[in-house]
């Protein structure tokens, strides 16, 4: 089982990368989107990961300073070595329908890859709002939110579900970033947190949104028990304009792409991860 780490809080700049690691760091950051381009910084980063023994490290990446702890949690190693390859696809296809009001709703946020490229790339006049239940991973992400002049990013400790409430959530042993309504798999299961819950629709009223330009949800199987009651429930007014999914269909209980088919979604991007939905 992965090794829960404590989260350093000082000053950013304490784990800048020096020597050997942020040369490592240059030529996986530097790598090839080919096969054998991402082979060789995929060696590169487990000798980087080696040489760091467990400490962190602050960066730049994404138009954003972060303090990245690449250990436990997937996403933040995609970051730290290889923002290039970090879903590029989907950052472009939002980048491109941004506008200087864009505003965006990143559910699951983790420690703030989405919230802070979009903060960076729309500007001072966007509004984000960026919710993550995990404890541990939202006081990431409030740290690397406080380390930038993004005055339009507002984080949320909370749960989105089918309700308000509270909830039980499965935190993957080896990957702490990840945890879900679900259980995934009985096996990688370290431990469960209980977190406040709220209906999508009930924090985007509570919130004040009028419209929703872009919304991500990647909450590890349950984008369908939070999107079906908002849609049945949310005036189309506030029904997102793009929707980017961790598109899992094995685990959804409802055909979720059937459903935002049928009320006027057309898919505009596919990639292995994800998928994005356009209001038509």
């Amino acid at each position: 089982m992965a090794k829960t780490l404590t989260n350093d809080l000082s000053a950013f700049g304490r784990y800048t990368p020096q020597g050997a690691i942020a040369r490592l760091l240059d030529l996986t950051r530097g790598a090839s989107e080919s096969w054998a381009g991402k082979r060789r910084a995929f060696f590169l980063r487990a000798m980087a990961m080696k040489a760091m023994k467990g400490q962190p490290l602050d960066v730049e990446a994404l138009g954003a300073r972060m303090r990245l702890y690449p250990y436990n949690n997937v996403c933040e190693k995609r970051i730290l070595f290889t923002p290039q390859y970090f879903d590029l696809p989907e950052r472009e296809f939002m980048q491109a329908r941004m506008t200087p009001d864009f505003t965006f709703i990143d559910i699951g946020a983790n420690v703030g890859g989405y919230s802070l490229f979009a903060a960076a790339a729309a500007g001072p006049r966007a509004r984000i709002l960026a919710i993550e239940p995990q404890p541990e991973i939202f006081e990431r992400l409030t740290y690397n939110i406080g380390q930038n002049p993004f005055a339009t990013i507002k984080a949320i400790a909370c749960a989105i579900a089918d309700r308000d409430g509270e909830i039980t959530r499965f935190i993957d042993a080896d990957n702490r970033g990840e945890s879900s309504m679900r259980i995934i798999n009985s096996d990688d299961v370290g431990e469960s947190v209980k977190v406040p819950a709220k209906a999508l629709l009930s924090i985007v009223t509570e919130e004040g949104f009028e419209r929703i330009d872009a919304m991500k949800l990647d909450v590890e199987g349950a984008e369908d028990l939070i999107l079906e009651p908002f849609f049945r429930d949310a005036p189309r007014s506030l029904w997102p304009r793009l929707l980017f999914l961790e598109f899992v269909p094995e685990r959804w209980s409802i055909d979720l792409a059937a459903l935002l088919a049928e009320i006027g979604y057309g898919r505009v991007l596919r990639t292995p991860r994800k998928a994005a939905f356009e209001l038509k």
